[in-house]
């Protein structure tokens, strides 16, 4: 399921067209992902392919966004990174290199100390993720005990610092008190302080507002953009809320069954959708003003299942683009101009260059209704 925010979609040119020219061009690469491809192999002999040949950079400073259907492949993805994925699981192809170092060769010593250190990450429910037996403080303490030798009593002093950060109020009480008194927005503050705990270059936050009702949604994402600014601090953002993306992120990526389809500025995406799957994604999205209210494009069928993915384009069977070659051809990722625009469809196999104003409104037709 994929979810809008309104409020979001309604300041969308404004956030995203501003964070976008104002980092656009700037910062060199601190993240690249190539041909990253991930496998699970299931009792049987079934291999169930979750991510299959993403490639992903993310410069330093800047908020990417991945977005997609639940199961498309997101959260292992983002698990590929501090190279966290357990057997069955396996990166099998591909090469995650991080300022010119590839993890996936890093040793056992090495992975630990870059985990928590380079890159930190904030999974989905920030509850299941702090130890009940034992007190926020000696959780914080331990974080921050385990990358950087400092006494316990500074360390205690940089963990009250670090609630402060994240606005905990009364941090001094915080310390003492157990994950069970605290609310989930309060949970996510806690998982934030510790994430921050070793001053990371890249946050990995998988759905930090899964579990939140909409006011508490919106603190923790203005929470995310003042650690952003404060650290300097880069941040891939895995959401399913449309809403959340639009406001928090520089670039998106679009991922669908194991793959990026498409991939561009926030504001370019949200204006200018290039893959039938994006449109899909925001025609659903209900327009404020009932006189602008687009047609609903109905994405046709199911998924595929990542155990037996079919040939050719891995959404034909939901497209209302479809056509015969789409069965023998596999797309792949082209630059549709010079903003980074990319999109995995045969509709652009013919040309990197974006399609000309009467193609655009001819084929944009079906979906807003007009």
């Amino acid at each position: 399921m994929v979810c809008f925010n309104m409020d979001a979609f309604t300041r969308l040119d404004s956030l995203a067209t501003s964070v976008a020219t104002a980092n656009d061009g700037k910062g060199q690469p601190l993240l690249q992902v190539s041909g990253l491809k991930v496998e699970f192999k299931l009792k049987g002999g079934q291999t169930l392919i979750a991510v299959d040949g993403v490639d992903l950079d993310i410069r330093r400073g800047e908020v990417v966004g991945l977005v997609g259907e639940s199961g498309c492949g997101k959260t292992v993805f983002t698990l590929c990174l501090p190279r966290l994925i357990e057997r069955p699981g396996q990166i099998v192809n591909g090469s995650i290199v991080w300022e010119g170092k590839d993890v996936l060769r890093l040793s056992d010593e090495e992975i630990r100390h870059f985990r928590g250190r380079e890159i930190s990450m904030i999974f989905q429910n920030p509850q299941s993720s702090l130890n009940p037996a034992h007190s926020v403080g000696r959780q914080l303490c331990w974080v921050i005990g385990l990358h950087r030798r400092i006494p316990r009593s500074a360390a205690r002093e940089e963990a009250l610092e670090l609630l402060r950060h994240v606005h905990m109020p009364d941090p001094q009480r915080a310390m003492e008190a157990y994950p069970h008194e605290f609310s989930g927005g309060m949970c996510q503050r806690i998982m934030i302080a510790m994430a921050l705990a070793c001053r990371p270059k890249l946050l990995v936050a998988d759905e930090p507002t899964a579990s939140l009702d909409v006011t508490v949604q919106a603190q923790i994402m203005d929470l995310l953009l003042e650690i952003r600014e404060k650290f300097s601090m880069s941040i891939l953002l895995v959401s399913h809320d449309l809403g959340v993306i639009a406001r928090m992120c520089d670039r998106i990526a679009v991922m669908y069954l194991g793959r990026i389809v498409e991939l561009a500025q926030a504001a370019d995406l949200y204006q200018s959708p290039k893959h039938p799957y994006t449109q899909a994604l925001l025609s659903a999205i209900p327009a404020p003003d009932p006189s602008q209210r687009k047609r609903f494009m109905e994405l046709l069928g199911d998924a595929p299942s990542a155990i037996d993915i079919p040939p050719g384009c891995r959404f034909r069977n939901r497209c209302s683009y479809a056509e015969g070659r789409c069965a023998q051809t596999d797309p792949v990722l082209l630059s549709l101009d010079g903003r980074g625009h990319s999109a995995a469809c045969v509709l652009y196999q013919s040309s990197t260059q974006v399609n000309t104003k009467s193609d655009e409104k001819e084929r944009e037709q079906p979906i807003a209704g007009r």
